[in-house]
């Protein structure tokens, strides 16, 4: 069973863009070895697949932690590729910045190191387009694969620079390796997208917020998006497409501010979006909220400016058009209305 050559290692299978990717991949034929921290976690993770019609026969499951040694060899036996989707996030950031930025790259170097010592043939690590375009005061410009998030910024928040360092962490690993054609990196921008299950999770909880009336009026923030799904798909084609190995993909579709999401929701479930904001909301009460509310005031930093990168290599990768950033908002509402997550 172990030698199998179609094994993909799945680290994080238990996250929203985790299982999405466990999701195509057992839709693929592929057998899907998922890492979760806790082994007690495996059958919620097999029941969630399973409604949603994945084949968990060829589902098995190992117990890895980031911050530690034990298993990642054993985990790599008979794995053919590893798709490395687990990286910690926060809704509050951490007073030191390292609770966030160690696990990001002790986590990656672990799972590329004990990737290519096994021979796995193509790593795929998914990243960010925090990596690539934060610190720079330059909104005009749009954002390329070729960019990186300057760190010397003071308004370069910690999640943005741990995705930064584990993707350097990674490209760093694979050179120490002569592996540089058997990496690839995902650099998706805000995933949204439907639900597998009722873990709302930080890519639901903004269009929940929208819909639940928390958000009164909505801040002049702005966000490029992706649905889940093409993402997921990214990953699985990055895996196995030759001329994706060695390079970044940015995966996003376009910017849509907070008004212009809560427009879309509106316009597609008008019952269930009533309390979504109508009005924005000025900056200087956005700032004030922000020292209350942990998930706005690690945005703030972010008000009024509309940052964009070029999301044709993710198309590329995909060999088609992106689902529309309203379509992917509205799959993560209706989600949110099927499961009545919303109070």
């Amino acid at each position: 069973m172990f030698d199998q050559p179609d094994r993909v290692l799945v680290t994080g299978i238990s996250g929203f863009l985790g299982g999405h990717v466990a999701l195509q991949l057992l839709a693929q034929g592929y057998t899907v070895r998922g890492s979760v921290r806790s082994l007690e976690r495996a059958e919620k993770v097999r029941k969630t697949l399973a409604a949603h019609g994945a084949d968990t026969t060829r589902l098995e499951f190992v117990a890895l932690d980031l911050l530690a040694d034990a298993g990642w060899a054993e985990a790599m036996s008979g794995v053919r590729y590893l798709q490395h989707v687990a990286s910690p996030f926060v809704l509050e950031m951490p007073k030191d910045r390292n609770d966030l930025i160690r696990p990001a790259v002790e986590g990656t170097r672990r799972a590329v190191t004990a990737a290519f010592t096994a021979g796995v043939e193509r790593v795929v690590v998914t990243s960010s387009i925090a990596a690539i375009a934060y610190g720079h005061d330059d909104y005009s410009r749009t954002f390329t694969t070729a960019d990186w998030t300057n760190t010397d910024s003071p308004k370069v928040s910690a999640y943005a620079e741990s995705k930064l360092r584990a993707e350097r962490e990674a490209w760093a690993v694979a050179q120490s390796f002569g592996a540089r054609d058997r990496l690839a990196t995902i650099n998706p921008g805000a995933i949204l997208g439907p639900l597998l299950d009722d873990d709302v999770g930080t890519s639901g909880l903004l269009v929940q917020r929208l819909l639940n009336g928390s958000i009164p009026a909505a801040p002049k923030m702005n966000f490029s998006i992706i649905d889940v799904r093409d993402v997921a798909a990214a990953q699985v084609a990055a895996m196995t497409s030759p001329s994706a190995g060695g390079k970044r993909h940015i995966l996003a579709d376009r910017e849509m501010s907070l008004f212009e999401l809560g427009t879309a929701l509106r316009a597609a479930l008008p019952e269930a979006a009533a309390r979504v904001p109508r009005f924005e909301m000025p900056n200087w009460i956005v700032r004030l909220i922000g020292l209350f509310d942990p998930q706005i005031g690690s945005n703030t930093a972010e008000l009024g400016h509309v940052r964009r990168v070029d999301g044709n290599s993710g198309r590329l990768l995909l060999a088609r058009p992106t689902i529309p950033a309203p379509d992917a908002a509205v799959a993560t509402a209706r989600s949110l209305v099927a499961r009545r997550l919303v109070a």
